[in-house]
C-alpha cells in the first residue's frame, strides 16, 4: 500500500468562521428505530471496534445486539437528561391520548400512526403529536441572521464575516451540534492499490486514515473513502463527496458524476462515528472523551463526521488527479443534515447539495410541520446532537437560531437544497422557506439568493442564484435530483 501522513488540524467552528412512554427510543416507532440500527450496524461494519461483522450474525447473535444498543442508547440518553435536569412529561397510552388527532390509524406491525394520505405520525416524549396542518405550522418567528445579538444591523459584509457569522457559529457550537475539540489527533493515510469500475470507466481506490488512538486504544475510529476517478482524464477534476455508510454502492449515481466527467468518492461515516447513543463511548468522540460521558456542550454525532469529512478533504486536497478548489459534498437524509453541517464548519466544500435533510438539516425548525426537533431529541437521535440541544425538546421555539442561519453559513459558496413531494416527514416547504430566509446574507455578499418567495411546482428547478432548490415529484430519495444538481454545479465547477 502506498502510505502519505497527513497531519491533521481541528477544523473547529469557530476556526470556520474565517472567510412512547418510558419505551426505548421514546417518539419513535419500534419498526423504524429496528430500521435505524440496522442500516447503523452495516454503515459500522468496517469499523472494528464500533460493531461485530452484521453479515457473519446469525438471526439471534443480531437481535440481541441490536437489544443491546437499543438498551445503551437509553441509558445514555436518560444519563444525559439527568445531568441537564430535564424530565418529560407523564404520558398516557397513546391511543388514549386526548391530544391524539381522531383521524389517525395504526398498521400492524408499527407503533406509528398514520393519515389518510399516508404520512407517518409520532408522539414524542415531550407529549406532542406530528403535525402536516399548514395553518398549524405558520405561527413562528424567526431569528434575522442580518441583525446583531445586541439589535445593531447587519449592513457590510465586513460586520458578517467579524462579528454576525461567529455570533450564528457560537450558538451552534454551545447548544445545538456541540463542540468540536481542538486537539483532534492526527490521521496517516493509506492508499490501495488502484482497480477498475464500472466497466473501465473509472478508476477505484480504497483511502484509508489511520487516526493515532495512542490516547484510548480501545477506540479505533478511522476515515475510510472510496475515491473513483474518470479512467479518460487528462487533469484535475471536480470531485463530489457523497456522505455515505458501507450500504450497497450507489452504483447510478456513481456513474452519473464519472459520465459527467468528475471524480466521486464515498465517505462511510459508520468508521469515525457509530449511528447510535450506545456507541458514544468508542470511535472518534469516545477516543477524545478516553471513554468518558460526553460534557452538555461536547461534539455529537454530526459533528464528529463532519470533522471526519475534513479529514478526508486534507487527503483529497493532495490528490493530483482532483481539482482541489472544486471539491462538493453531498447527503441524503441524516447525511443531508451532515452535508450541511460539514459546509458551515469548513469553507473549503466549494458546493453542498443535502437532499431531504429534513429537521435539524434543512426545514425550519421552529415551523412545527413534519418532523421536529422533538424527534431528534428522543432518545433515538438525540446522540447526533449536543447534549444542551436536548433543552429545547418541548420547546424549540426557544433555540437560538434556525435552518435559514445553517444555510447562511454556506454563503456566499453555492448550495442546492431538496425536497419530495411524498416526502412530507422532512418538511419540503419548510426547506424552502429556510432557503428564502437565508438569501438576504447572500445577496449581501453580492450573490443572488433564491429569487421567490413562491413555493414552485414539482419538479421546478429554482437554480438561478447560489441558493437553489428543487422539490422532486416522488419520495424520500435523492436519485431524482442528482441529473438536476449536476447541471447546476456546472456553473461552477468547469
Amino acid at each position: 500500500m502506498k502510505k502519505l501522513k497527513v497531519a491533521c488540524a481541528p477544523h473547529s467552528l469557530k476556526r470556520a468562521s474565517n472567510p412512547d412512554e418510558k419505551a426505548p427510543f421514546r417518539g419513535w416507532g419500534v419498526c423504524k428505530i429496528a430500521t435505524i440500527l440496522l442500516l447503523t450496524i452495516l454503515s459500522a461494519k468496517t469499523a472494528n471496534a464500533q460493531s461485530p461483522d452484521f453479515s457473519k450474525m446469525t438471526p439471534d447473535e443480531r437481535k440481541a445486539y441490536m437489544d443491546k444498543m437499543r438498551a445503551a442508547s437509553q441509558e445514555d440518553w436518560e444519563k444525559t437528561m439527568a445531568t441537564l435536569q430535564i424530565k418529560t412529561p407523564s404520558l398516557p397510552p397513546a391511543s388514549d391520548d386526548p391530544k391524539r388527532p381522531q383521524h389517525l390509524k395504526q398498521r400492524e406491525g408499527s407503533t406509528n400512526w398514520y393519515d389518510e394520505a399516508g404520512n407517518t405520525h409520532v408522539r414524542s416524549g415531550w407529549g406532542n403529536w406530528t403535525n402536516y396542518d399548514e395553518t398549524n405550522a405558520s405561527r413562528y418567528t424567526l431569528p434575522d441572521p442580518l441583525v446583531l445579538k445586541n439589535g445593531k444591523p447587519v449592513k457590510t459584509a465586513s460586520v458578517w464575516w467579524k462579528q454576525r457569522r461567529p455570533e450564528i457559529l457560537r450558538d451552534y457550537e454551545t447548544e445545538i451540534y456541540g463542540k468540536t475539540p481542538r486537539d483532534t489527533p492526527k490521521v496517516t493515510f493509506e492508499v490501495a492499490s488502484p482497480d477498475t469500475a464500472l466497466g473501465g470507466q473509472a478508476n477505484k481506490k480504497l483511502v484509508t486514515g489511520r487516526i493515532d488512538n495512542s490516547k484510548f486504544p480501545s477506540a479505533t475510529p478511522r476515515v475510510e473513502l472510496t475515491l473513483y476517478t474518470p479512467a479518460k482524464a487528462t487533469g484535475p477534476v471536480p470531485l463530489m463527496v457523497i456522505v455515505w455508510g458501507a450500504f450497497p454502492t450507489p452504483t447510478a449515481t456513481i456513474r452519473k458524476i464519472i459520465e459527467t466527467g468528475w471524480a466521486v468518492a464515498l465517505f462511510n461515516t459508520g468508521a469515525i462515528q457509530m449511528d447510535n447513543g450506545g456507541g458514544l463511548h468508542a470511535g472518534i468522540i469516545g477516543l477524545m472523551n478516553e471513554g468518558n460521558d460526553r460534557k452538555p456542550d461536547d461534539w455529537g454525532v454530526l459533528s464528529a463526521w463532519s470533522w471526519g469529512l475534513s479529514r478526508a478533504l486534507d487527503y483529497l486536497e493532495t490528490n493530483k488527479a482532483i481539482n482541489a478548489k472544486q471539491i462538493g459534498i453531498q447527503g441524503h437524509s441524516r447525511w443531508g443534515k451532515t452535508a450541511l453541517l460539514a459546509g458551515a464548519l469548513d469553507p473549503r466544500w466549494a458546493i453542498v447539495f443535502a437532499s431531504c435533510s429534513g429537521s435539524m438539516g434543512a426545514s425550519l425548525e421552529k415551523r412545527n410541520f413534519g418532523e421536529t426537533p422533538d424527534n431528534v431529541a428522543g432518545s433515538g437521535l438525540y446522540h447526533w446532537m449536543a447534549g444542551n440541544f436536548l433543552k429545547y425538546g418541548g420547546h424549540w421555539q426557544d433555540m437560538p437560531v434556525d435552518a435559514h442561519e445553517l444555510i447562511a453559513l454556506l454563503a456566499p459558496r453555492p448550495v442546492f437544497i431538496t425536497g419530495g413531494t411524498k416526502d412530507q416527514w422532512a418538511d419540503p416547504h419548510g426547506e424552502f422557506l429556510a432557503c428564502v430566509a437565508a438569501s438576504p446574507v447572500y445577496e449581501l455578499l453580492g450573490k443572488k439568493g433564491i429569487g421567490t418567495r413562491e413555493m414552485p411546482a414539482p419538479d421546478v428547478a429554482l437554480v438561478s442564484g447560489e441558493v437553489a432548490f428543487r422539490n422532486h415529484e416522488g419520495g424520500h430519495v435523492d436519485s431524482l435530483d442528482w441529473p438536476v444538481f449536476l447541471e447546476f454545479a456546472k456553473k461552477y465547477f468547469k
